[in-house]
């Protein structure tokens, strides 16, 4: 299939790396995907898809159920003319009919990547180190990479850049906020995470974070969220208790009842601040319908650049 116009590709050295975390990407990398994936977006919206994978098959092994990630990089693969091939739980037996190493060992003879959403990062880690192709880490306990390129990518489109701008984090310091914080950091954005006590993230990834942020960037750790949301450019937020956390549900609403993100907490940030969420969402608790369903979220923009910003990584890594 001709293209109406070739795709200007960003000159990375991307092409059979793993992505297993957001820290697998340095500044520049991250800022041409986002490149890629912002002429991906337009050319996509005018019917125009560059069959830049054609041929290529992804696979998907999913251990945690999805919609988004899984529907974005089947559509993904389908608009760049390749195939994804859905593997679930029951399908490949993870870590139990077979080994990580022996899943990956099959894999790489016959497809040319694949993407793993699972709980332990150690899968992810297992598979990387037996498979020839890459893997990309499209949800672990302790990473989403991917959530967090959609969302500086949201970022980015909204103001036209990323470099000084301030981000809230309100809620459960996990591994969404992990890989946003140490992509944010990378490309200029600061950060105010508001938590509460014992639930805060881990001072390794703070650190860490400390050490890779560029000149000029805030890192700033509090139990507040309203002194967190002052500044900020995008409030975001997402469930108080992950995909396997639900026997901790009823103990942690309670604790988690003041970082709710409603119209009282979004009356103290400034009035351009826009809120996000990276779904599902747990409507009236983590956030309240007025303001997911309001005209300051963007939380249904940055879904659908899941889409973009996928199809950006693979079709650079692939």
């Amino acid at each position: 299939m001709e293209t109406s116009q070739a795709i200007e590709r960003p000159e990375v050295a991307l092409r059979g790396r793993d992505v297993l975390g957001i820290g697998d990407l340095d500044a520049r990398e991250m800022r041409a995907v986002l490149a890629l994936a912002a002429q991906l977006k337009e050319r996509g919206r005018a019917g125009d898809h560059p069959p830049l994978l054609e041929g290529k098959v992804l696979a998907l092994l999913f251990e945690k159920p999805s919609l988004r990630t899984h529907a974005t990089f089947e559509t993904g693969m389908f608009h760049l003319g390749g195939h994804a091939l859905y593997l679930d739980d029951r399908s490949a037996g993870l870590g139990r009919r077979e080994s990580y190493a022996d899943i990956a060992r099959n894999l790489e003879r016959w497809v040319q990547g694949i993407a793993v959403r699972t709980f332990a990062h150690a899968n992810v880690e297992a598979l990387a180190a037996h498979a020839r192709v890459p893997v990309i880490n499209a949800l672990s306990d302790w990473e989403h990479p991917c959530q967090a390129l959609a969302a500086l990518f949201t970022l980015q489109e909204r103001w036209e850049r990323l470099e000084g701008l301030r981000i809230a984090w309100v809620g459960d310091g996990n591994n969404v906020l992990r890989s946003l914080l140490l992509g944010a950091v990378r490309l200029g954005v600061s950060v105010a995470i508001a938590t509460p006590p014992g639930y805060e993230l881990d001072a390794a990834t703070l650190e860490e974070a400390g050490r890779r942020a560029a000149p000029g960037t805030v890192i700033d750790v509090i139990d507040d969220p309203v002194r967190a949301v002052r500044d900020a450019d995008l409030v975001y937020t997402d469930v108080w208790a992950s995909m396997g956390q639900e026997g901790e549900v009823e103990r942690r609403r309670p604790v988690f009842a003041r970082f709710q993100v409603n119209a009282a907490l979004l009356a103290r940030a400034p009035r351009h601040a826009v809120v996000s969420h990276c779904l599902p969402a747990h409507r009236g608790e983590e956030i309240t319908d007025e303001v997911l369903d309001g005209p300051r979220s963007v939380a249904f923009d940055e879904a659908e650049n899941r889409l973009h910003v996928q199809k950006s990584l693979l079709a650079l890594a692939l």
